[in-house]
């Protein structure tokens, strides 16, 4: 799933990771109020979750009812949003294309699911990964309505991108990450993986970057102490659709570099901020 070719990107890193970033005094001297702030939020999140649990349940029962979930999804994304402190404010380069499309956007905290349901309006299937059903609450969600991928496993990440080539026949956008996972140096993000952009390739579908600027300051890894978590203005940027048509398999890296650029092109701007 990833190119064997040089990443020039990579070649000199333009973006600060989370580390480069952090005093070590102010690490220690909020750790209180951080963990008070994870507490409210997975409180939140969760209660809410079991609340939703039984319509959600309900609707996924057969494929005639996810796009009432996914709207479901979106309003309660949109609680979050609020009820979590972590607002989204948006800037939008272009109109998003008629549907379908994929969507790349960075990961770099798990507030990114919930945003990305926030900033796109069309009914899209998300492609996240496969531990996500062990988690009991959110096994509805991949068991059949959204992706669940296997990376561990290219015959398992081979079928994942086979539903989600089928979702985009059917009309339907498909979101991921093409980093894979959120990367310990974030915002500083990973090499892509090519998957999603052969899969807009072959589709001949447009491809719908968007940026995540702050979403790692606000919640970070909530298994680590002393990871990041404040309440905050979440900063989205939902960049113009880049088309595909008329591109050819040879033209895979082409577009993964393209929108790699596009996608870090906000984070570049929030580095030099700190110069």
């Amino acid at each position: 799933m990833r190119s064997t070719q040089p990443h020039f990107h990579h070649s000199r890193p333009t973006v600060a990771s989370d580390a480069e970033r952090r005093n070590a005094v102010a690490k220690w001297l909020f750790a209180p109020l951080r963990i008070v702030f994870k507490l409210w939020f997975v409180s939140v999140f969760f209660f809410s979750m079991v609340l939703l649990y039984i319509p959600f349940k309900f609707m996924l029962r057969r494929p005639s009812g996810y796009p009432s979930a996914f709207r479901l999804m979106r309003r309660w994304g949109s609680f979050l949003n609020y009820a979590l402190l972590v607002p989204l404010k948006v800037e939008r380069h272009g109109e998003l294309p008629p549907p379908p499309y994929v969507i790349c956007v960075n990961h770099s905290s798990y507030l990114d699911i919930i945003h990305t349901f926030n900033l796109v309006p069309d009914y899209f299937l998300f492609m996240g990964k496969y531990e996500l059903l062990k988690w009991p609450l959110f096994r509805i969600f991949f068991k059949d309505m959204h992706i669940a991928v296997n990376r561990g496993s290219r015959t398992e990440a081979a079928r994942a991108l086979m539903k989600a080539a089928n979702a985009i026949d059917r009309g339907i956008s498909v979101s991921l990450f093409p980093e894979g996972t959120i990367p310990a140096t974030a915002p500083r993000m990973k090499l892509f993986k090519d998957g999603a952009f052969k899969l807009a390739i072959d589709k001949q579908v447009p491809v719908v970057p968007i940026t995540f600027v702050d979403n790692w300051r606000l919640f970070g890894d909530p298994e680590k102490l002393l990871s990041r978590g404040r309440p905050g203005i979440a900063r989205a940027v939902v960049h113009a659709a880049i088309p595909t048509t008329g591109m050819g398999s040879a033209e895979v890296d082409t577009l993964r570099r393209r929108v790699f650029d596009a996608i870090e092109a906000p984070l570049r701007a929030d580095t030099e901020k700190l110069k």
